[in-house]
């Protein structure tokens, strides 16, 4: 009797699962009643698919003439399309059981599932997940080269088929110019995150773990740093040196971990009392054993959550000082420097800073509410 019930459940999971799916992805998210992720699935592909057929001659010439970012370009479409029809693939080899088990969840599966009912941190990842596929596919979608010039046939050209967002002074296409500058943007934002937030997280747990002379100087250096507003201090590093874009992310990744310092280190303080830290002190572990692979990984929840709320914050103060001058150096664009050179036709070319100072709002947003969504399904107080 109960093998026979649970070959009926067998085959109804089964019965969800067509080959039709395994051809357009997204459509069993929307036949199982996941249309949000379907129809987002579905766009991404159209996106995709549209990107092969319009490209195929530029990139099989860019792979000859060995373009690193034609090369790049390419690997990410065919590496997403892949990862869109091996998920279909998968469902319908293994599909997903309908019996519920009572088994044991991790706390990550927890989390995951809390996130998943955020809609608006929902439509924060799938904004970020879009900006990125832009910004990758870059050579592919750009209609022009961003640093090409026609003063005397484009110059000043509004809004229209051929240039989605007009035309700057220089005649540059402004929609290439955005998509390109989205790659440096959101690059230096990730990456300047990304060295702060491991020097911010190595500096707080040696401070709380160690404890005594060790955290009282780090602290009154963190307290110190903090003194001084971020933007000034950028700018007075900057400009004692050439700009670059390999100095901005120094800049930046430097200036931007004290925060993240000071959670992790009451985070440490609180785990360092902890049973599981004495037991494994009891074994005779060294200190730095016990801190890289019993303590901090612990911490991991807020050093993400401080993490994607800084990835914003940093591309705000990227696009201002590019807006100033002392960030990323014409010709290469970047939106704050895209803003800069609109800031003197705003009423007769408003499109050349609209359109760039849109995107920094759209990303900046979705970055927030990605944040926001991960504290909130971190946090178990407020767990359904």
């Amino acid at each position: 009797m109960a093998s026979g019930s649970a070959m009926t459940i067998e085959g109804s999971a089964r019965s969800r699962t067509s080959p039709a799916f395994v051809l357009i992805p997204g459509l069993r998210d929307l036949v199982t009643g996941r249309r949000p992720l379907g129809l987002f699935t579905l766009a991404v592909l159209i996106l995709l698919l549209s990107v092969l057929v319009f490209s195929a001659d530029e990139m099989a010439e860019g792979l000859g003439s060995g373009d690193v970012g034609i090369w790049v370009a390419t690997v990410t479409l065919f590496g997403s399309l892949a990862f869109l029809w091996g998920r279909e693939i998968r469902a319908f080899v293994r599909p997903t059981p309908v019996v519920v088990k009572h088994e044991q969840v991790s706390p990550w599966s927890i989390t995951i599932q809390q996130f998943k009912k955020n809609r608006m941190a929902l439509i924060g990842l799938s904004c970020m997940i879009l900006l990125y596929l832009v910004t990758l596919l870059a050579p592919f979608i750009a209609p022009f080269d961003p640093t090409e010039q026609d003063l005397a046939g484009r110059r000043h050209l509004g809004p229209s088929l051929e240039h989605p967002m007009g035309t700057d002074k220089f005649g540059r296409d402004v929609f290439s110019r955005v998509v390109y500058g989205a790659r440096i943007s959101l690059t230096i934002g990730f990456v300047a995150v990304g060295i702060s937030v491991t020097l911010g997280s190595l500096l707080g747990a040696v401070a709380g773990y160690v404890g005594g002379k060790t955290d009282n100087v780090i602290m009154r250096l963190v307290d110190m740093l903090l003194s001084f507003p971020r933007l000034v201090l950028v700018l007075a590093v900057v400009a004692l040196f050439t700009p670059s874009i390999f100095l901005l992310v120094a800049v930046l990744g430097a200036t931007g971990w004290m925060g993240t310092s000071r959670i992790v280190r009451g985070q440490v303080l609180a785990l360092r009392e902890q049973e599981f830290v004495q037991a494994v002190k009891a074994l005779g572990l060294k200190d730095r054993r016990i801190l890289l692979r019993h303590v901090l990984p612990n911490t991991l929840a807020p050093i993400i959550v401080a993490a994607t709320l800084g990835i914003g914050n940093t591309i705000l103060l990227e696009a201002g000082l590019s807006f100033l001058g002392l960030g990323v150096q014409p010709p290469t664009p970047s939106w704050g420097n895209i803003i800069n050179d609109g800031r003197e036709a705003l009423l007769n070319a408003w499109w050349i800073a609209t359109f760039p100072g849109l995107a920094i709002v759209l990303t900046v947003v979705s970055f927030n509410l990605l944040g926001d969504g991960l504290r909130d399904a971190l946090d178990p107080r407020l767990r359904d």
